[in-house]
């Protein structure tokens, strides 16, 4: 008779309820703000976090990593906070400074966390910011596009089990409209979010503008679908960074990145600025 095998691997705890975490961060931000509720939200990409100052009168500032179910950056050019401010027409606005990629490995419910936790504070409306490449030629490093619509490339999903969510309005008509009237130059794009964390090679350029794409980067479509999963408005912005690869002979640098963001940095400032303003 073969000898009984007994299975001494430690059962593994379930997974932690990502709704029930974010309520969590939720309640520890209004003991360390003083806040009740929020009713804007914006997360900070690379080259957008300089600025902050012009938003509004400045509440509070917690570090990320302080809150339940959030860990410091890991992209150099990225902030580590959640600012409150008090926006010049009145609302509680929660500025993150950083976010969590697809690419660090965390899982996707890590890199929505700061959307739920901010749905749990009764935000309805999102902005998303980020860094990417540009495939127009015409849109050179330090062009600002408004996303009207996102493809993504990451096989993943926020929503779990049979959550059926309506993406046809997934970035809000009336918030790009709101943005458009702040600064009629602003054009609109599609943007791809690819895995990374390495750059795109030319053939995946080109065909991410082979099936509608403008713009390629890392972040930001899985935000917006859990930010529409949660009944917010998103409103998506992008910096042209750089010229996405074989858009032109130049090697891609992270560095270059940093540089086009801080070149910008008073422009996107003011842009953000006169948002909040509207919003």
């Amino acid at each position: 008779m073969d000898p009984v095998k007994i299975d001494t691997e430690p059962a593994q705890p379930p997974a932690p309820d990502p709704f029930a975490l974010a309520r969590t961060a939720a309640d520890a931000l209004r003991v360390t703000t003083g806040i009740d509720s929020a009713d804007l939200a914006l997360v900070l990409g690379s080259g957008w976090k300089s600025g902050t100052d012009l938003l509004g009168e400045p509440l509070a500032s917690v570090d990320l990593a302080e809150l339940p179910g959030f860990s410091a950056p890991a992209v150099a050019g990225h902030g580590g906070q959640v600012l409150v401010v008090r926006t010049p027409a009145g609302k509680t606005a929660l500025v993150f400074t950083g976010r969590t990629h697809f690419y660090e490995e965390k899982g996707v419910d890590a890199v929505v966390h700061g959307v739920r936790t901010a749905a749990a504070l009764g935000v309805k409306r999102l902005v998303l910011t980020n860094g990417c490449g540009g495939l127009n030629p015409a849109w050179g490093p330090g062009t600002t596009v408004l996303i009207r619509d996102h493809i993504n490339l990451t096989a993943a999903s926020p929503l779990h089990g049979a959550t059926f969510v309506d993406l046809t309005n997934a970035y809000s008509p009336e918030l790009i409209a709101l943005a458009q009237g702040v600064d009629p130059t602003l054009q609109t794009g599609v943007y791809v979010q690819f895995r990374g964390p390495h750059y795109e090679t030319p053939a995946e350029v080109r065909m991410a503008g082979i099936i509608g794409g403008d713009l390629v980067g890392m972040s930001t479509t899985l935000e917006t679908i859990a930010a529409r999963e949660a009944g917010m408005e998103v409103l998506g912005i992008s910096l042209v960074t750089n010229a996405a690869a074989g858009v032109t002979d130049a090697p891609l640098d992270h560095s270059e990145v940093i540089a086009a963001g801080q070149e910008a940095a008073p422009r996107l400032a003011r842009l953000l600025a006169d948002l909040v303003e509207v919003l």
